[in-house]
């Protein structure tokens, strides 16, 4: 099975519009990664994942080696699978310690337990900060005689606490036991992230693309009181000097977000992402939010992207059209990523049926 053309070329202003509910010629496609397999068999060669060229930082912290996809290389993949941004990854805090040799290192342990734990915790500033806007500045190289535009994926932090740094049941038990330690923990997050999307700003990112898994299929990780007491007012500093910018403004967290997304709203975010299958009916959430928001996802990477047809596929894209392309505000894509166990046929078709059917 082959790529097959479709209308018009990759455009950032597509995407720009379809968020904000303007006119637009198609419905854009995104995907926040495209594993290895695939960006080799659509370009012919061996270029990395649509993340990273060395590692995987959708795997976490400690497989976050190496550098982003060549420029080059993304905006041929772009051009191919008609996709309207380049992303670049800043997902994770990158808080370190040093191990025994006295390097700094990222803490991927989970050794971060008290207090004096985290008085030997070196904190992120201004070399960090810089290290990613090298790659910003060599996206924006890299597109001028395009269309395209680019997007940072930043902002994971409180899954950097939980899943790397403290690790998820002490993080749970510390959220209830010792909340002031976890809104420290917090507060010194937000600090490099608010600095970081300042400097993405002063480099003129297109888009900002916010993403924290705070949620599982049954609900958010903690009572929604404590939640929105802790998290929200991180999240408002973060995201400051995107809102003041007017940047559109893209959010992303697994499960069932549902007590979370008038606060979200509220934030100034725009889209949310992946709409999981497992917490989110999208015929719900287009009811409810499709004029306040932008949707964008939810095609299972389980069934039928892992596990059906091409057939299947391109039916369950039909579903997904029929209820989220009218009146626009709706970004084509799979619940989470095309992972290398997706067939590289059923993302070929679910990328064709998305140019034939998205077509305004």
């Amino acid at each position: 099975m082959k790529l097959e053309a479709y209308l018009g070329e990759p455009d950032v202003q597509r995407l720009i519009d379809q968020i904000g509910g303007r006119k637009v010629d198609r419905v854009p496609n995104l995907e926040n990664l495209v594993d290895d397999s695939h960006v080799e068999k659509i370009l012919g060669r061996f270029a990395g994942n649509t993340l990273a060229y060395g590692g995987d930082p959708a795997k976490g912290a400690s497989e976050a080696t190496g550098r982003p996809m060549f420029a080059k290389d993304f905006v041929e993949f772009n051009q191919a699978t008609g996709q309207d941004v380049l992303l670049i990854e800043a997902i994770w805090t990158p808080f370190k310690k040093r191990n025994a040799d006295g390097k700094p290192v990222q803490i991927t342990d989970r050794s971060i337990k008290t207090r004096e734990d985290w008085t030997q915790v070196i904190h992120p500033g201004d070399a960090e900060i810089a290290d990613k806007m090298q790659y910003v500045r060599e996206y924006r190289e890299a597109i001028k005689g395009t269309r395209q535009g680019t997007c940072l994926l930043f902002g994971a932090f409180m899954q950097t606490l939980y899943e790397f740094v403290v690790g998820l049941t002490d993080f749970m038990m510390m959220c209830i036991e010792d909340q002031e330690f976890v809104e420290e923990m917090f507060d010194a997050s937000a600090a490099y992230l608010e600095k970081l999307v300042a400097a993405a700003v002063a480099e003129k990112i297109d888009v900002l693309y916010f993403a924290d898994d705070f949620a599982w299929k049954q609900g958010l990780f903690l009572p929604p009181k404590l939640f929105k007491e802790i998290w929200f007012p991180r999240a408002e500093r973060i995201l400051a000097p995107a809102r003041r910018a007017g940047l559109p403004m893209l959010f992303h967290s697994d499960g069932k977000i549902d007590d979370a997304v008038e606060g979200l709203i509220d934030l100034g975010l725009n889209c949310i992402n992946p709409m999981d299958p497992y917490g989110v009916d999208y015929r719900d959430y287009k009811k409810r939010y499709g004029d306040r928001l932008c949707l964008w996802g939810n095609i299972d990477i389980d069934w039928p992207l892992a596990h059906g047809t091409p057939e299947d596929v391109e039916k369950d894209v039909v579903a997904h059209a029929e209820v989220l392309k009218p009146g626009g505000r709706w970004i084509a894509g799979s619940s989470h990523s095309i992972t290398n166990f997706v067939p590289h046929e059923n993302y070929v078709a679910m990328l064709n049926a998305i140019h034939k059917i998205g077509i305004y």
